[in-house]
């Protein structure tokens, strides 16, 4: 090239571009709001849970030890989960919106909620994690998340499409969450949505920056809570590798026989035709698993998981399994019944549980191999998400040896859950209390 091409206005022009390419220069626009949504996204889930927590201790601490009774009595649990669903019916009932759609249709990844219904998710939210039902705070604190980021991004950036806002949040949310962008990149690489020609990484670049700003933000502020003790593993052999597709594969069978059943217990509980009957109905089934499982089939789980690890010798078989039945049980109630929350933390803890039972059975397989493969098989059946279900299984395990086990486990268990119904109601039953203007009309 000449000097005089090199110095023409049109060289010129090119040199920019040459330097940051168009596509890069597309993506920087994203950086701030991504920054904003991923820091703002990790302080909604760690007020909601500062606040969840204090009540908690009130509850189950503070205020039957002022009472002069035990908190972890069975009375109190039948009262305390009763309670819950009574308040959180009265929060659909009465407050505006009655808290969206029905939570049973509702998964991690959904349409923004209306901003003028978030006061009552939010409320229901606390309810369900204060008082001892077994969710987790993924769904709703990440529909909070996913209308608020969406009803300021198109305030402030009209132009900007709509799906991108509840990207962000969605990953802002989940990176703090699980304290690593790594889970939201892996769940909006599965999430279905209309063709882009650009590359993934062009695609993910914004929701990954929105997913590091949150983990960054939880791991400042609190320490992220998904791990468990267990014995290490003393490495790989070819036993292991089908141990863990055997575990996997019965873990995702025992978790879809509460998929089947879900929809029957769904439509039993929408058949009392109103918010508060559904609610309050489901906490006193929820006291009375309770009560047969004990404590640590209570709340979210991740606490009680590692309650769990900590002493496995205080755990016979049937203990193990009788604790992870309870829990599958109790979280198929909850979600039933209308409770605001989220499935993969109490799909985790029954995962550990049933991974224990099978290491109690034959002690010869590592209890490292049996909770990573069989929390694997139960998240691929409730979730239907393979790579956080896998991803949510390495980490438990904190193993990097045990990663080629899982990627040949998860074969398997997929073969077992593909093709079947899932965890979800797709459309709420007629007249349902929980149903939207259909259910607005029915309880106003």
């Amino acid at each position: 090239m000449t000097r005089e091409a090199a110095d023409s206005p049109s060289a010129a022009g090119s040199r920019p571009s040459r330097i940051v390419p168009p596509q890069a220069r597309a993506l920087l626009p994203l950086v701030l709001p991504a920054l904003l949504i991923g820091v703002g996204s990790s302080l909604v889930l760690s007020g909601i849970s500062w606040v969840a927590e204090r009540l908690e201790h009130w509850l189950w601490g503070t205020l039957p030890n002022g009472l002069g009774v035990s908190g972890t009595s069975a009375g109190w649990t039948l009262a305390m989960l009763t309670a819950a669903g009574l308040a959180a019916g009265l929060i659909v009932w009465k407050f505006p919106g009655h808290t969206g759609p029905d939570p049973a249709t509702r998964g991690l990844v959904d349409p923004p909620l209306p901003v003028g219904i978030l006061p009552g998710v939010l409320l229901a939210a606390v309810v369900t994690l204060a008082g001892g039902v077994s969710l987790g705070p993924e769904n709703p604190i990440t529909s909070i998340n996913v209308a608020l980021a969406y009803a300021l991004g198109m305030k402030f950036m009209p132009r900007a499409p709509g799906n991108a806002w509840v990207s962000l949040a969605v990953a802002g949310t989940v990176g703090a969450l699980f304290g690593t962008p790594v889970a939201a990149a892996l769940i909006l690489s599965e999430a279905s949505g209309g063709p882009d020609p650009r590359p993934l990484w062009d695609r993910l670049f914004a929701p990954v920056f929105a997913a590091g700003a949150g983990s960054l933000t939880t791991v400042l502020t609190a320490t992220p809570a998904l791990t468990v003790h267990s014995t290490p593993y003393p490495g790989p052999r070819l036993i292991d590798a089908v141990s863990a597709m055997v575990i996997a594969s019965a873990a995702a069978v025992v978790a879809l026989a509460a998929v089947y059943v879900f929809p029957h217990v769904h439509r039993g509980f929408h058949r009392l035709g109103h918010p508060v009957l559904m609610l309050t109905a489901g906490g006193l089934v929820l006291g009375a698993l309770g009560v047969l499982g004990g404590q640590l089939t209570l709340f979210k789980g991740l606490d009680q998981m590692r309650e769990l690890t900590a002493d496995p010798g205080a755990h016979s078989a049937g203990n193990l399994l009788l604790l992870a039945l309870v829990k599958l049980a109790a979280l198929v109630v909850a979600a039933c019944c209308g409770f605001q929350g989220g499935r993969i933390f109490p799909a985790v803890f029954i995962g550990v549980a049933l991974g224990m039972f099978a290491h109690a059975l034959v002690t010869a397989v590592p209890m490292p191999v049996a909770i990573a493969a069989a929390v694997l098989g139960v998240l691929l059946a409730t979730t239907r998400q393979g790579w956080l279900s896998l991803f949510v299984a390495a980490v438990l395990a904190a193993d990097v040896h045990l990663l080629p086990l899982l990627c040949v486990a998860a074969l398997p268990a997929w073969f077992v859950v593909t093709g079947r119904p899932e965890m979800l109601i797709k459309s709420p039953p007629p007249g349902s209390a929980l149903s939207g203007e259909a259910s607005r009309r029915s309880v106003d």
